[in-house]
């Protein structure tokens, strides 16, 4: 019986993303609250972020067991994924845009400069003694780091960029795979990282929990 994959997140481009893999994720957003984590080492607080987010849906779904494939928490263990992404230019940290007010200054900002994308990633495996309690589980908590280097974008294409709404929604204030990709000269790193999950990250935390993703394809 195929593992059951819940993911933590509403971003459709995650689950995409798992889709190309193979992985077809039962989608679950974590309520986690963001404002309560203040830190500001943008490796620490994305790791801290995705294991939040990874947690609050383990806990939720403990309480909305019949919901799950039969066996998640016990026979056998599902794996709950969270993922959280920052922007970081010249050290300062980046999430979504506020406001359109609010993108249109960050791409004056970001134009011509190089920034770091960093996707924390939380894979829990959580399981469930005889009694039916909920049990301390083993999580792998990494990092993946890429680096992208935006063009010198004219105000003009930057408020025509903002005004498709695309850049609203997203870690950075642009979509990779969307028309945002058009403002981004080149990356070093993993790209689909850049989209919100790393994929040969993903392929390695799976591997050191015992499971092959080839495993996902039968």
């Amino acid at each position: 019986m195929m593992i059951p994959f819940v993911l933590a997140s509403a971003s459709p481009a995650r689950k995409r993303l798992l889709h190309t893999t193979g992985i077809e994720p039962l989608v679950y957003p974590s309520d986690f609250d963001e404002s309560q984590v203040k830190v500001t080492n943008p490796l620490e607080l994305v790791e801290i972020l995705a294991q939040g987010k990874a947690e609050a849906t383990m806990r939720a779904l403990f309480s909305r067991q019949a919901e799950l494939p039969p066996g998640f928490f016990s026979r056998n263990p599902g794996f709950i994924l969270g993922c959280d992404s920052i922007l970081a230019i010249h050290g300062e940290i980046h999430g979504k845009p506020k406001d359109a007010q609010d993108a249109i200054a960050r791409w004056q900002m970001m134009r011509g400069q190089v920034g770091e994308l960093y996707t924390g990633h939380a894979l829990l495996r959580p399981f469930t003694t005889e009694q039916g309690s909920l049990m301390p589980y083993p999580s792998i908590v990494r990092t993946q780091i890429t680096r992208v280097y935006f063009a010198e974008i004219s105000d003009r294409q930057i408020e025509a960029y903002i005004n498709t709404g695309e850049p609203l929604h997203c870690a950075g204030c642009f979509a990779l795979e969307g028309r945002g990709g058009l403002f981004v000269e080149r990356i070093e790193g993993c790209h689909t990282n850049v989209i919100g999950l790393s994929l040969p990250l993903l392929r390695q935390m799976l591997s050191d929990a015992g499971t092959d993703i080839i495993d996902y394809w039968s």
